[in-house]
């Protein structure tokens, strides 16, 4: 954060704090003209009004905050840039893995600076890693249907994929459902984990500029109808010819890379799954600007041996019954 920020963030805190002081000496001063504890001559309804004091609990708690909360102020990161006197930063934004938090803990502790976030990533890693090492030793297809795997799992998931996926695994609108058996770029335990470690980028182009408004309702129809959709037949035939600019990742029949052993991770056009919408309109939009999805890679973030533990959660969020396994 610039100086600029450091300052802004001074000119709003301490202004509220001694104005907060001001105000509580005023209400500690007599200004009614009657000692303490006497009536002040005010009756309303039967009702005598008592010269009270402000409680001398309630004050000594007020200045207490007040001391405290300039300390806090000093102390500790809270004024932009500002790491208080006691050389603490409360975390590095740019940490992205352990190792580059062993890095900065012992780069800060050089400096004589606390980073407690790394601080708090390594005690947990001494304490974890070793839990996390063990399972990792172990097949995919055995955490699956492990219940302490899969707890540790799950908690993985929440942490890093829900919001994305759900807590149900079940996706939304542009990121996929986990829990039925479609699959863009294959859902053996291998490729789970590829696509954990290091992502995924999509890469549906727009076919506006190339096809025009006409050729988009054409193709619209024509991709409506593999899945079985009443259209058009006149633009569905139409669109059939256009294809061919489709099926180098979609194949000719439509099925989607995964059933022609290709790379691109393109859909299958012939069943009903939709990641963004089944609609005319939906699929017209899809056809027209294209679409850019990214999944991210954990294996920095993460580390190899939990993003194991993940695929097995993944894994088995789609195949839940064993049985079926052997």
């Amino acid at each position: 954060m610039s100086s600029f920020w450091s300052a802004w963030i001074i000119v709003l805190t301490l202004p509220v704090l001694i104005g907060c002081a001001l105000l509580l000496r005023w209400n500690l001063k007599n200004y009614v003209g009657v000692a303490e504890d006497q009536n002040t001559g005010h009756v309303i309804d039967g009702i005598e009004e008592i010269n009270n004091p402000l409680p001398r609990w309630w004050t000594y708690m007020f200045v207490l905050t007040l001391v405290w909360s300039v300390f806090y102020l000093a102390a500790y990161p809270g004024l932009g840039n500002w790491q208080g006197f006691l050389g603490w930063t409360s975390s590095n934004q740019g940490i992205k893995s352990l190792e580059e938090s062993r890095l900065a803990v012992e780069e800060n502790r050089a400096d004589g600076k606390m980073v407690e976030l790394d601080r708090e990533m390594l005690r947990a890693e001494e304490v974890y890693g070793p839990v996390f090492q063990q399972f990792a030793k172990r097949d995919v297809l055995d955490l699956a249907y492990d219940d302490a795997a899969i707890k540790i799992g799950q908690r993985l998931f929440l942490q890093n994929c829900a919001l994305c996926h759900g807590s149900d695994a079940r996706g939304q609108h542009g990121f996929p459902n986990l829990t039925d058996n479609d699959w863009l770029y294959g859902g053996s335990p291998d490729k789970i984990k590829e696509t954990l470690l290091y992502g995924r980028k999509a890469a549906m182009p727009g076919w506006f500029d190339a096809m025009g408004e006409q050729g988009i309702k054409e193709m619209t129809a024509y991709v409506l109808s593999l899945s079985g959709r009443t259209v058009n037949d006149r633009d569905a035939a139409a669109g059939k010819v256009k294809f061919a600019l489709c099926a180098a990742c979609h194949g000719a029949d439509g099925k989607g890379s995964l059933a022609h052993n290709l790379p691109f991770g393109a859909p299958n056009l012939t069943d009903n799954i939709w990641l963004y919408g089944s609609s005319a309109g939906a699929v017209t939009e899809t056809l027209t600007k294209g679409r850019n999805g990214q999944m991210p890679a954990f294996k920095q973030t993460l580390g190899e041996d939990k993003v194991h533990i993940l695929t097995a959660y993944v894994y088995r969020l789609a195949n839940p019954d064993k049985a079926e396994q052997q």
